[in-house]
């Protein structure tokens, strides 16, 4: 087939993406994406093959970004196939590295298929993992090539081409924490005041309907998006928060996590960063769903849980989505809204904060995280500018090793002209909460005082709860300020309280 009879054919597929037509349905620009990639596929060894492959590839694009973002593993395998046959090495390298750690085996093959096909030579940290010879080129499996996309994933490495032995736990780690001693399925079932093994199971449940163990609903972000929440109901909400105080509460985290730690807020998160010449945010994509049932296992098998107690208690911690058609996804995932998922997530994130803190204290910078935010200061300018754009590149690709993704869309550098603010305190000079907030604040206060807290009040249930939160969060980070509000709404609360009619 000639070049110009290949374009004939995918034309009328083209015109289903094709600005200025009527916008098709997703299952038909997805049937359509299926004829293209056949196609392309079967001409691939055409001598002008590329020419079509730029000729399809901005107008597919953004399906392909939706696609590789589903919670359906089948779209993100044809993301992974897309990209090789239709995408550019630029556009779908962005796209491959994520699908690289997918919790998916098939995305993973797919998206490993698609980097080698492509011959995509982003440079990555080498992989550690591998052994490598003074004779191996730089394209060799661990060097400075995609292979570190996958970095910290179980790839099925041979014992003779692994450069580093396998972790062993330390012995008697499980007893100087006083973790709970379970040495079968029983035991776990025991613990957590089930009558048997096979009655943990209706825990473990898929989906979110009637009979499942989880809820779903929708809360607005702070940019008007919305976020999933997957909230455990009242039984497995109890299992879980046993989990979190009796097991997870005693595994250390590391210094540089301030999130969902005993001891620490976004006080202390913002501390370390005060009067900084630069201050640098970023943000983690899809943070929990990130962290998988596999992971998880690994985490207590780690601290010297067995296998099937390992693959109880991370089941008992994840949550597996059940498709439209009834499909079940699996591996399970960390739900947004269990009690276990932040704390989890700290320890499972050691290894990331401690590199990263180690990074950070080569460029003379300071880092924290608060879950998914990260945070890196530096008390004076880089000698050089390339040197910060050097840096962040060394974070992107640790965070990739790691098995995280960084939301490029959120990264922020802010300098001291600007106003730094950190988890929602101002770092500037001294610790402060933003200004505008301080000032909307006395206006919903002085409202309150001349119209009444109905007036304020704006569908909040409990408004003079909320009054009263504010008040403290501001005396957390400026107490003196704070017990001047705190005074002024126990004034307005008294006030309000004496104009009712008793009842």
């Amino acid at each position: 087939m000639s070049l110009s009879s290949l374009l004939f054919q995918l034309k009328p597929l083209l015109d289903s993406f094709a600005d200025g037509t009527v916008p098709q349905s997703l299952p038909t620009q997805v049937q359509c994406l299926q004829q293209m990639i056949t196609l392309l596929k079967a001409h691939q060894d055409l001598a002008e093959y590329e020419v079509a492959r730029y000729y399809v590839s901005p107008q597919v694009a953004p399906l392909l970004a939706k696609l590789s973002r589903s919670s359906d593993p089948r779209e993100r395998q044809l993301a992974a196939s897309g990209l090789r046959y239709t995408g550019t090495r630029k556009s779908a390298a962005q796209l491959l590295r994520p699908l690289m750690k997918d919790p998916d085996g098939g995305v993973q093959a797919r998206a490993h298929s698609a980097v080698e096909a492509l011959d995509i030579t982003d440079v990555a940290l080498p992989d550690r993992r591998y052994r490598l010879s003074r004779s191996d080129s730089p394209r060799a499996k661990g060097g400075w090539n995609p292979s570190g996309w996958s970095f910290g994933l179980p790839l099925g490495i041979p014992r003779w081409q692994r450069k580093k032995k396998v972790h062993v736990l330390p012995s008697g780690l499980q007893k100087k924490l006083k973790l709970p001693e379970l040495s079968a399925v029983e035991d776990v079932a025991k613990w957590l005041g089930a009558s048997s093994p096979k009655s943990l199971r209706r825990y473990m449940r898929p989906g979110t309907s009637t009979g499942s163990p989880y809820v779903q609903f929708q809360i607005p972000k702070a940019s008007g998006e919305l976020r999933q929440i997957t909230a455990p109901r009242a039984a497995l909400k109890k299992i879980q928060r046993q989990i979190l105080d009796q097991l997870l509460a005693k595994m250390p985290t590391h210094a540089a996590a301030h999130g969902f730690v005993r001891g620490r807020s976004v006080l202390s998160n913002a501390q370390p960063h005060e009067g900084a010449k630069i201050v640098v945010k970023m943000d983690l994509r899809d943070f929990f769903p990130t962290i998988h049932f596999r992971r998880v296992r690994g985490l207590f098998s780690y601290y010297g849980y067995s296998s099937d107690v390992a693959h109880v208690l991370a089941s008992l911690c994840t949550y597996r989505m059940r498709l439209a058609d009834r499909r079940v996804i699996w591996p399970g995932v960390l739900p947004q809204g269990a009690p276990t998922s932040p704390a989890l997530a700290n320890v499972l994130c050691r290894r990331l904060d401690s590199r990263l803190t180690g990074l950070s204290q080569k460029m003379g910078a300071v880092y924290t995280r608060y879950a998914d935010d990260l945070t890196f200061s530096f008390n004076k300018e880089p000698e050089r500018p390339q040197q910060l754009g050097r840096f962040l590149w060394y974070v992107d690709q640790v965070c990739q090793q790691e098995g995280f993704t960084e939301n490029a869309k959120k990264r922020r550098i802010l300098r001291s002209c600007n106003q730094q603010r950190i988890t929602g305190v101002v770092v500037n000079s001294g610790l402060h909460i933003p200004r505008a907030a301080r000032h909307a604040f006395r206006a919903v206060l002085h409202n309150c005082r001349k119209h009444g807290l109905a007036s304020q009040a704006k569908g909040r249930k409990d408004f003079a709860s909320y009054l009263l939160g504010f008040a403290s969060y501001v005396k957390m980070v400026q107490p003196e300020l704070g017990r001047k509000l705190r005074a002024e709404v126990r004034e307005i609360l008294a006030a309000e309280a004496a104009r009712k009619p008793l009842s």
